[in-house]
């Protein structure tokens, strides 16, 4: 890509719209995802197969293999330098072969794609309207050119709609507003959650009455995604279950969908939505690449899919995409609000009837990060060797009803991945999710999911964090997290 740069959302659209399509055998991606980036943070690479998605375990697997029995290192350090400012095409001759190597704006790639999904014309129409304003926070990653040629460019919204669109190496190191973390959150995107009138726990506060109608955040490879409202945060499990809800007025679903998925610690927001519209929903492990048979299966498209870490996305592409969740929220919002004489139906609004139809599952995830890895293995392993023998009487006042390590089948190439999180499920719909992340900066993180569901007629009004503390403290208590970790409390709560 031009300057360098692919979001890892446009690498899957590359891949699978360039000359003929899927042409590509596949592609690196070299990202510090959501997490600190520069020359002494974070790193990593991701590799994507041919059909634009995270390449799978059979595939990772044979890769690390392979890694096994190398022998030898080859470099090409006589490679020459390319003008990655430059768009065109380049030929390198080298020993008995010749190299092209093509600089392009991955940004028209990407429009185009979004394009086939969205009523372009009508999106424009709604952010033209005097009483709409978006607010759309890069956090200094690759979202920013993409968010100009869709947002300003395509759809016509003001260009200071736009916070930290300029890509830097550091995402804008220690001294900007997101400490150089680009993690879509309420801690990270500190800049537009003070724009939106949202602290730190998600509550309203006084800069609410002069919040733009809509707030976005994405994260440093723009495949994840915040949805903020004036004085409100949209959880990414009831995002997630919002747009499934109301997907119909998305051309590229205009027929309905034929298939959902949550990853596991997700909450089961989007289980209810299904039920009620009979929508096959799996329940995946952590990870995109789980949601990729279902993607490829004809049977299961067209097909939305979400995790609870803010990624949210459809097979348009195989990546989860943090702008096409900006659009499918615009399109909800535009499709709420047809006559323009009314007042604004907004975020909060739809939310809230949200739960008025389907019930609140409220929700809440603890972050333990840089445990100890032998601690934290230890954690998980007690409680792994407990099941079958907990003792009910230490839920009180949740009654248990299952307790087991979550296993998958994969219901198209019937692939197992065991060990994906300890799960304490609740006869109430309550759920009690430990998990170990791999995407940490070091060591290994403890997450530690908490939900609870509340029916329609209940009681929604209740600060999440507040609502699953009781569960919060069973939840402790049970695995006595604190005294084999030594952490007395986590290192983030959202």
């Amino acid at each position: 890509g031009k300057e360098g740069l692919l979001s890892t959302p446009a690498v899957s659209a590359v891949i699978r719209r360039r000359d003929a399509g899927f042409v590509p055998f596949g592609g690196f991606i070299l990202t510090a995802s959501h997490n600190p980036g520069g020359i002494d943070e974070d790193f990593g690479i991701k590799y994507n197969c041919e059909n634009g998605g995270p390449a799978p375990e059979a595939v990772t697997d044979a890769i690390f293999s392979k890694t096994q029995s190398i022998t030898r290192l080859l470099s090409a350090d006589a490679f020459p330098p390319i003008d990655l400012e430059k768009e065109g095409t380049v030929e390198v001759k080298g020993e008995g072969r010749v190299v092209t190597v093509e600089v392009f704006d991955s940004t028209v790639d990407y429009l185009e794609t979004v394009r086939a999904c969205f009523d372009m014309a009508a999106l424009s129409s709604f952010l033209a309207r005097p009483d709409v304003s978006l607010a759309f926070d890069a956090l200094h990653g690759a979202a920013g050119p993409y968010a100009r040629k869709v947002l300003v460019e395509a759809l016509g919204a003001k260009p200071d709609s736009l916070l930290n669109c300029t890509p830097l190496p550091d995402f804008g190191g220690p001294a900007c507003p997101s400490h150089g973390h680009a993690d879509p959150n309420l801690k990270n995107a500190a800049e537009l959650c003070a724009m939106m009138g949202v602290d730190v726990a998600g509550n309203a506060t006084a800069a609410k009455a002069g919040a733009p109608s809509i707030g976005a955040a994405a994260d440093g490879d723009a495949d994840r995604n915040m949805i903020l409202g004036p004085g409100f945060f949209v959880t990414p499990s009831d995002s997630l279950a919002v747009l499934v809800d109301n997907c119909s007025c998305i051309p590229f679903f205009k027929d309905g969908i034929k298939g959902a998925a949550r990853s596991m610690p997700t909450s089961c927001a989007l289980d209810k939505v299904c039920t009620a519209k009979a929508i096959p929903c799996f329940e995946t492990p952590t990870g995109w690449k789980f949601f990729g048979n279902l993607m490829d299966a004809p049977e299961y498209t067209p097909f939305i899919c979400g995790e609870e870490s803010y990624g949210t996305g459809s097979n348009h592409v195989r990546e989860k995409d943090g702008l096409w969740a900006v659009l499918a929220w615009l399109s909800v919002l535009a499709s709420r609000n047809p006559d323009a004489s009314q007042p604004l139906v907004g975020v909060e609004d739809i939310v809230k009837g949200h739960w008025a139809t389907y019930g609140r599952n409220y929700y809440a995830r603890y972050d333990y990060e840089g445990v100890e890895t032998e601690k934290a293995n230890e954690l998980m392993t007690k409680m792994s060797a407990n099941m079958g023998r907990w003792d009910e009487s230490l839920f009180v006042p949740f009654k248990l009803s299952t307790a087991d390590v979550f296993s998958y089948t994969d219901p198209i190439d019937k692939s197992v991945s065991s060990n994906q999180g300890v799960r304490f499920l609740f006869l109430d719909g309550s759920r009690i999710i430990f998990r170990l992340s791999g995407t940490g900066v070091s060591g290994a993180t403890i997450r530690l999911y908490l939900e609870k569901y509340v029916g329609p007629t209940g009681d929604h009004s209740v600060n999440a964090l507040e609502a699953v503390k009781s569960l919060g403290e069973v939840a402790l208590f049970v695995s006595q997290l604190a005294q084999i970790t030594g952490r007395e409390a986590p290192t983030l709560m959202t």
